[in-house]
């Protein structure tokens, strides 16, 4: 794909206490691009993503933002995250228009609303479907409803870049339909998407290239794999402990 990368790694090494996770990550993103992170738990998936944003400090390689390299990078209003498997308040009593309202913060000088930006505000709870519920505490949502709270936090600031670290984890299945829908319309509108997933699922149809990881390192980078789940992935061992000593036989294999 021609123009800037939005995101891009090169040799990213990174390390969880003493625990090396990432082990030279090569990774570019291209504008208007929907990649998806994938890799069994462990993998080093959710540490990539943090790394990116500078939540994690890289040990070593090189990370840039929109051509930018990421230490001198300031604008993070172009970049919209939700974070994996949280609630929407963080434990702090608020309601569900005070939490995405937080997300438009850096829109606003001095952090003062303006028309403009409670009419975002609006417009990014009717997208997740959420209007209704603006006045409501987030203690009272579920687990669905937490997370369509935080994805509109993300898209409140009308970013350029949108990363998800595990959208749909722990979901139900008419969440993850709205989900899928207000990230369809991202995409169209051309934003640019970085997400881990466990496995596709109705995101799938939106995916340009899946990168896999395994140990800290990338194991494929190009087409999704077509079925679903950990077994499918690229590189997946097929023989497991209770054959360990049995060769894998199929209709190829007499």
């Amino acid at each position: 794909m021609s123009g800037e990368p939005v995101i891009s790694l090169r040799g990213v090494t990174a390390e969880l206490g003493s625990r090396p996770v990432l082990r030279g990550i090569d990774l570019t993103v291209h504008r208007g691009e929907v990649v998806a992170l994938l890799g069994a738990n462990g993998s080093g998936k959710s540490t990539a993503i943090r790394t990116i944003i500078g939540q994690v400090p890289a040990s070593g390689g090189e990370i840039a933002l929109f051509g930018t390299p990421r230490r001198t990078f300031r604008d993070w209003s172009r970049i919209g995250y939700v974070p994996q498997r949280t609630t929407a308040a963080g434990g702090v009593p608020a309601t569900v228009t005070e939490v995405v309202s937080a997300g438009r913060l850096s829109r606003t000088r001095f952090g003062l609303f303006r028309k403009a930006d409670h009419a975002a505000v609006r417009h990014a709870l009717e997208l997740v479907g959420m209007a209704d519920r603006a006045k409501d505490s987030v203690e009272a949502l579920s687990g669905g409803q937490h997370q369509r709270v935080l994805i509109a936090r993300a898209l409140v600031a009308e970013p350029e870049l949108l990363i998800m670290d595990e959208p749909m984890a722990g979901v139900d299945l008419a969440s993850q339909e709205i989900l899928a829908q207000t990230l369809r319309e991202q995409v169209e509108r051309g934003i640019t998407v970085l997400l881990v997933l466990h496995e596709l699922g109705p995101l799938e149809p939106l995916i340009d290239r899946a990168v896999v990881l395994r140990d800290g390192c990338v194991l494929h980078d190009g087409p999704p794999p077509r079925a679903l789940g950990q077994h499918a992935l690229p590189g997946h061992d097929h023989v497991h402990p209770h054959d360990e000593h049995t060769p894998l036989r199929t209709g190829l294999l007499s």
